[in-house]
């Protein structure tokens, strides 16, 4: 049966059991009514994910994948924060008039920063097939690499490097972001030939988007470790705060009672070497079986 469920129910059911409701206090959140967003919520929720036993998607109800990945592209491959390159209309609540989220997630990704160790022998080995499409600046004998080309870089070059990370929580840009992100970062660990990911969250919605999200880097991690010659293995997922709205308890209540189904079978282009390469016919799953889900969850803005 699919791990991914099993890890939803406990999470769902410490919720219920444990939960504080913040029902005493102000909260930002809103229903589009007006009325404010109260949760149930427990800290610390850690969640881990062997990758190399299955791929972590839910079948007490369908997650759309690809359109999953379609956020993932439009935040790590095309670096945007604006809601016109997107396919989805997940974020076009936060958009402005022009359709940008301000200097969040893509913009970040593709922000620019100076590295020290950065060479031109290792550029070419990272990079050695889209190296002449690419403006890669000197300055100061440091590299300006944005985020993603920066773990790429580590991945092929120094592995057994522990400073191989990512984070989109930038606290001089916070005013600038019409949210600040909730899965901000992730960690990179080359242990043998596997490589290891920890996700960290700092809020998670459980009805809306758990699985959105544990999906989302899991597919990061499977197309990093097939472009660059590792194996997948563990996706260890970090929330701080970890709640139900109180308007999903009783969704969550009927996803509980659901029967677990065999998880999918996965399948990933190996022909591909370049991260950038990946689109969501990249990726294959055979055999996703899925409850039928037919309440409308309503998004806090």
């Amino acid at each position: 049966m699919s791990y991914a469920d099993r890890i939803f129910k406990e999470t769902i059911q410490r919720i219920l059991s444990e939960g504080v409701s913040d029902e005493d206090r102000p909260v930002r959140p809103r229903w589009k009514d007006g009325t404010p967003a109260h949760t149930l919520a427990v800290f610390g929720v850690t969640n881990r994910y062997d990758l190399s036993k299955e791929f972590p998607i839910m079948t007490l109800r369908r997650t759309y994948w690809k359109s999953a990945w379609d956020e993932i592209s439009w935040i790590w491959q095309k670096k945007s924060s604006n809601v016109h390159d997107l396919h989805s209309h997940v974020w076009d609540e936060w958009a402005d008039e022009s359709g940008s989220i301000g200097k969040a997630y893509g913009y970040q990704m593709g922000k620019l920063s100076r590295y020290r160790d950065v060479t031109r022998q290792g550029l070419v080995r990272a990079f050695k097939d889209t190296l002449p499409q690419r403006t890669l600046r000197f300055e100061d004998d440091c590299c300006l690499m944005d985020q993603v080309d920066r773990v790429i870089y580590q991945l092929v070059n120094d592995p057994a490097s522990r400073r191989i990370m990512t984070n989109m929580y930038c606290t001089e840009d916070l005013a600038d972001m019409a949210l600040y992100p909730c899965a901000y970062s992730m960690t990179f660990s080359v242990i043998g030939h596997k490589l290891n990911a920890i996700l960290n969250q700092r809020s998670q919605d459980m009805v809306t988007a758990n699985n959105w999200n544990t999906v989302q880097a899991a597919m990061v991690v499977y197309a990093m470790s097939s472009a660059y010659g590792f194996e997948p293995g563990e996706l260890v997922h970090v929330i701080a705060n970890c709640h139900l709205y109180t308007r999903h308890i009783d969704i969550a209540r009927s996803l509980m009672e659901k029967e677990e189904l065999p998880a999918p079978a996965f399948w990933i282009d190996p022909d591909i070497r370049d991260f950038y390469s990946f689109r969501s016919d990249s990726f294959r799953l055979d055999n996703y079986r899925y409850h039928e889900f037919h309440d409308t969850i309503e998004v806090a803005i």
